[in-house]
This record gives C-alpha cells, sequence and structure tokens, in this order.
C-alpha cells in the first residue's frame, strides 16, 4: 500500500477499544464502511512474544485495512511483537501512549509514557526497524500536571526525530491518580485547539483528532483543521452511523447495505464462526446492539441480541428474530 493510500484511509477511523474492538466487531464495521481504517483491541508485547500470537492476530481478509495496536515499553519486545506479526498483513503497528488504567501503568505502558518521551522515541525506532509498514503513535495531549503546551510539543517533537509515520490525539489529558478510566475519557476538558496548534506545527506529519466527537457533524468540522479523525464509543454504540463514512468523509458513493442485509450478512459469518468452534453467538451479537437505535422494536432488538444470544446453543436464527423485532415481515424474507 502507498504512503498516499494509507494517509486517505486515516481520514476516518475507529478507535482501539479494549474488549470492544475484537474481530467480530470488525467485521460488523467493514460492513457498514469501505474506507475507515479499523483498529485492533490494543494488545499487549507479552501476549504476543510470549502467548498465543494467532489468537490475538488473526483477522479475515474481509476485515480489509487494520491497524494493529499495541502496548508496550520495551523497544526489543516491540521489535519482536511486530516481527510476529509482519504476516498477518496488518496496514500498520500503532503504540498505545493513551491509556490511563491502573493495570496499564503497572505495566508501564499507555498514558504513562507521556511522561518518557525519550523512551517513546527509543521504542518508535525498534519499531520502524522492525517492518517496512508505518508506525504510529496515540497519546493524549498531557497527563496529570504537565503543562500541555511545553510537554506536547517535546514528546512530539522526540517521535518526529524517531520517524514516527502519523499521531492519533486524544485532545484531553489523562490524570493517572484519582480518575478511573470512565471519567479520563469525560472529565478531563477537551482542547481541540491544542490539537490543531500541534498539527500545524508538525506540518506535513498525518495527524488526527480523538475525543468527544460524537457525530460526522462534528467528524467533518475537525477535518477543516485535521488529517484525519477518529472516534470510538460514538461509532461503537451507534455503529450505522459508520454507513454515511464512505460518502461523506470519503466522496466514495456506493449503495449502503440496509439493517436487513447487514443482518443477514452477520448471520453467515456466525454460522461460519460457530460451525468451527471459533466463537458462540453472544461474542458476535453484542457488538451489534445498536444498529436497530431509533427505530420502533429497538429495545426488543437488543433484548433478543443480548439475552437469547447468550443461551446455550443460540444460532444464527436468533439475528432472524431480532430483526424481525424491528422490521415484522424480515422472517419471512
Amino acid at each position: 500500500m502507498s504512503t498516499a493510500e494509507i494517509n486517505r484511509t486515516r481520514r476516518f477511523s475507529v478507535a482501539p477499544m479494549i474488549d470492544w474492538t475484537d474481530r467480530h466487531c470488525r467485521t460488523l464495521h467493514r460492513l457498514l464502511t469501505r474506507n475507515a481504517l479499523l483498529f485492533t483491541e490494543m494488545i499487549v508485547t507479552g501476549a504476543i512474544v510470549h502467548g498465543d500470537a494467532e489468537r490475538h492476530l488473526r483477522f479475515g481478509a474481509h476485515e480489509g485495512l487494520v491497524a494493529l495496536q499495541l502496548g508496550g515499553s520495551d523497544p526489543a519486545d516491540l521489535a519482536q511483537a511486530i516481527r510476529i506479526a509482519e504476516p498477518f498483513g496488518f496496514a500498520e503497528y500503532n503504540l498505545n501512549v493513551g491509556c490511563p488504567s491502573d493495570r496499564v501503568q503497572s505495566g508501564k505502558f499507555g498514558a504513562c509514557l507521556m511522561a518518557e518521551p525519550d523512551l517513546v522515541a527509543d521504542c518508535v525506532r525498534a519499531m520502524r526497524e522492525a517492518t517496512d509498514r508505518p508506525v504510529t503513535v496515540k497519546c493524549r495531549i498531557g497527563i496529570d500536571d504537565q503543562d500541555t503546551e511545553e510537554s506536547l510539543d517535546r514528546f512530539a517533537d522526540r517521535i518526529v526525530a524517531a520517524g514516527v509515520d502519523a499521531v492519533y490525539v486524544h485532545a484531553r489529558k489523562a490524570w493517572l491518580q484519582g480518575l478511573s478510566p470512565k471519567e479520563n475519557r469525560t472529565i478531563p476538558p477537551l482542547d481541540y485547539p491544542r490539537v490543531y496548534r500541534l498539527r500545524e506545527r508538525l506540518q506535513p506529519l498525518p495527524m488526527a483528532i480523538n475525543g468527544g466527537i460524537e457525530t460526522l457533524e462534528q467528524a467533518e468540522a475537525h477535518l477543516k483543521h485535521m488529517d484525519g479523525v477518529m472516534l470510538g464509543r460514538a461509532a461503537y454504540n451507534n455503529p450505522m452511523l459508520l454507513a454515511e463514512v464512505d460518502a461523506r468523509i470519503f466522496g466514495d458513493v456506493h449503495e449502503v447495505p440496509d439493517l436487513a442485509a447487514i443482518m443477514h450478512a452477520m448471520a453467515e459469518y456466525a454460522e461460519a464462526e460457530l460451525t468451527a468452534g471459533d466463537a458462540r453467538l453472544n461474542n458476535i451479537a453484542r457488538h451489534m446492539l445498536g444498529l436497530a437505535n431509533g427505530r420502533p422494536g429497538a429495545k426488543q432488538f437488543r433484548q433478543i441480541l443480548s439475552v437469547d444470544a447468550a443461551k446455550r446453543g443460540a444460532g444464527p436464527e436468533v439475528m432472524m428474530r431480532a430483526l424481525a423485532a424491528v422490521e415484522p415481515l424480515a422472517e419471512a424474507v
């Protein structure tokens, strides 16, 4: 893939989210957008280097362009994880420097690395030496009492000098003590202008903005200042939002599958996964709860997918029952 192609797909991405953006989630999201860059969950280097790499890294060709997000702070381990991941065909490798959870801090990775720009630069160099694919960083604008003007510039300068190919910036500080990960997503104030200034300063380095973006209207407004936007929970909780991304963000106008087509495609996917013994129905259905938001019958749709899909022996017919709750003729189709 050329630099221009990967830069284009970064124009809109779905954020890496632990326990959410697994391969089942990405299968759903790819039905809705051909162009957006999708991310894995953050995977710690030890799980790849010392664990079941195949289980953590495998993804289907139907998922399209997928970025692998890594958690770690040891340059050698990050490089080794990338060498193991290379045959799987990821579009890029992203280093997590934004997660504020206690577990991540105890492993010395995530947002706490904002305080160690030289170490992050060493990590970026080691990652680049292990691959010809792009190496990127996802970070915050700062942590705790850092001055977000001086410290963010210093951090960015170090990783730029190390050869980072693009940066995704969550436009909030992370408070490592006193706030939970959930609170860190909402309580620290957003500072979009600070991210705009960083992007202006570091041009032509591609830079995407993340944090608090709820609608495509907001995404389009950010794209007047930034190279890309990244949505997380808004895209996950209301996945039909992604059905508009190709036309509105990428100018790629094509027929978008309706809810019935999506449900049938996911039922077919679930059938294959269940037959192979690779998943239970609820592992797949849990990502689909927001598909019928705003439709009559949406509450029953969610209930069927969350309760009935978890029952022993549940199969793809559960998805068709959920569809029938919002489109009563669907079961007969």
